[in-house]
């Protein structure tokens, strides 16, 4: 039976974490029942590929859609708690469950949704953040955080990256035989007797040029966004 991951939380760690795991063959959800606070922002800046920036709107439709296009499913709702032993029930706003063998806490930094859960916290004024350890795990087998909850810098790039740690961290966890996503030339492993790892690939420079070439059409089919968010403390003109 294929091992589920919900991922509590729509920004970029939730989405990079349920990236890495639904890669590997795991049945990951994102539950995302608000906008994620990233839509504020204006210009998202200091993000590699992009040098002049990027939309934010646009980064985080683009991130979606690559979580989409790994197998990750959505359930626009938020989490009102999770409860259970491994496997987990997620029940959400409208009163259904779901069920999860991991659970990666990626929301903002409220976590009344684990009260349940004996796990070490940190008060920030209004923000409660989880104290997770260096990959990602809580003191709860089968749970996790990412990004902000995490006590991570609140950056786009940093909790993305810490997401990717999450989902990589469950894929351990899961005993699942993955190595890693590297897409290696032709005969990069076979040529030296090799076997190819799990989780990676050799492709010929055909394959290579095709999927080049898709890349930058999926770049160049990304149009303007929305406006930001503003902030909702922000009196109007």
């Amino acid at each position: 039976m294929t091992q589920r991951v919900a991922v509590v939380g729509g920004g970029p760690a939730g989405l990079m974490a349920a990236t890495y795991t639904a890669r590997a063959g795991l049945d990951a959800t994102v539950f995302d029942g608000g906008e994620p606070i990233l839509a504020r922002n204006a210009h998202l800046e200091n993000v590699p590929g992009f040098p002049a920036g990027v939309n934010a709107r646009t980064f985080l439709e683009a991130t979606r859609e690559q979580a989409a296009s790994a197998g990750v499913a959505f359930v626009d709702e938020h989490v009102e708690t999770v409860t259970g032993d491994q496997p987990f029930t997620v029940e959400t706003e409208s009163g259904a469950d779901h069920g999860a063998d991991f659970v990666v806490a990626a929301s903002w930094p409220d976590t009344s949704y684990l009260d349940e859960f004996d796990v070490e916290r940190v008060q920030r004024g209004s923000k409660t953040m989880l104290v997770a350890g260096r990959f990602a795990r809580l003191d709860v087998d089968g749970l996790y955080a990412a990004g902000r909850v995490a006590r991570q810098y609140h950056q786009a790039v940093v909790a993305a990256g810490h997401g990717a740690t999450a989902g990589l961290t469950v894929v351990e966890d899961s005993d699942v035989a993955y190595y890693h996503d590297w897409v290696a030339p032709d005969r990069y492993f076979t040529g030296r007797d090799r076997d190819v790892p799990p989780g990676c690939e050799e492709i010929d420079e055909s394959e290579q040029q095709e999927r080049e070439q898709e890349s930058l059409d999926a770049l160049a089919a990304l149009s303007p966004a929305d406006p930001p968010t503003q902030h909702d403390r922000v009196d109007d003109e």
